[in-house]
């Protein structure tokens, strides 16, 4: 018999269940304009391609922000100080999280939230293993509905929130400003948030990152039509549609969406759904922030940005959030 594996024990599940996800995608194919959850492109193999999504040429966000963050990150740490616990939304692969953990002194606990658990538990095993002296707290969750953390062994003098990648530029407004305000009230006052903003731009680049010239940015969005026909049962032909991004000046965001190549019908949970030849599925939004925008975000949220750091020709941005 196996021995326990003291990882799982600890993890805190609260996945969506198939009845989560099947509302989610009623709902969605429900509304005009269709839509479906972005939450739910990141099963294993989801994750899988969004890893190379970030190592394509054209996709400069990850590239940019590691760069960034190996420059800044002594300053952060002396404006955050040791014994922190830090709390990750969305953690991925962990490449930015062990930059973080390197640069900070005597770190508490890490927390990350991620919605796919394979790439959760992969992630935090690596992190385990070069970190012993942290301990591993994983949450696999919808961050955008945060179920209470677990509790760490040691206090920490104050609780870190990491949201890099532009996570959270995938948001409306509204719900950004959500989110923002449920960090508010997560960090507690003496807290700080760490938040990666992608920073607009020449509209040609941007639109280049979401259309890679190899195909895994379309592999990426379509397989979120895959996942949902193995966990739900729905009938999406995946030949029957095609990926866009376009970016949409006015609004400074890629509207990312799956548009069908001809009239058909798919089928959810007994009900079916007709598409025309042409009809966009919205998918994802990817918002690029000005500085008064994103301030005014943050203070929507109960927040100030403290400090600000941009990668040359404003490419990227860090943001370190305090308490308003």
């Amino acid at each position: 018999m196996d021995a326990p594996d003291p990882l799982l024990e600890r993890l805190v599940d609260h996945r969506p269940g198939r009845a989560a996800i099947t509302a989610d995608v009623l709902a969605g194919l429900s509304a005009r304009p269709r839509a479906l959850p972005s939450k739910y492109f990141y099963d294993a193999r989801g994750s899988a391609l969004f890893e190379e999504i970030t190592r394509q040429p054209e996709y400069y966000l990850t590239r940019t922000e590691l760069a960034l963050l190996r420059q800044v990150l002594p300053e952060i740490a002396a404006r955050v100080g040791p014994q922190a616990r830090v709390v990750e939304y969305g953690s991925g692969s962990g490449r930015k999280t062990r930059l973080l953990l390197q640069a900070l002194g005597d770190v508490v606990a890490y927390t990350p939230v991620e919605i796919s658990r394979t790439a959760l538990v992969d992630s935090v095993r690596a992190l385990a293993m070069q970190f012993p002296a942290i301990e591993m707290l994983p949450v696999c969750a919808d961050f955008t509905a945060l179920p209470p953390l677990p509790p760490s062994r040691r206090t920490a003098r104050r609780t870190l929130l990491f949201f890099p990648g532009s996570t959270l530029g995938n948001f409306a407004e509204a719900a950004a400003v959500s989110i923002l305000r449920g960090m508010r009230l997560a960090m507690g006052p003496e807290g700080l948030a760490l938040i990666g903003i992608d920073l607009d731009k020449d509209p040609a680049i941007i639109e280049a990152a979401y259309n890679d010239a190899a195909g895994v940015t379309a592999a990426f969005t379509l397989n979120l039509l895959a996942r949902l026909n193995r966990e739900i049962g729905s009938d999406f032909d995946l030949s029957g549609f095609v990926h866009r991004a376009r970016y949409v000046v006015p609004s400074r965001r890629i509207e990312t969406s799956l548009v069908s190549r001809h009239a058909q019908v798919v089928r959810v949970a007994g009900q079916a759904f007709g598409f025309e030849r042409d009809e966009a599925m919205h998918v994802e939004y990817s918002h690029k922030y000005g500085d008064a925008q994103f301030a005014a975000m943050a203070a929507a949220g109960g927040l100030r940005v403290g400090a600000a750091w941009d990668a040359p020709a404003r490419m990227f941005g860090l943001r370190l959030l305090q308490p308003a």
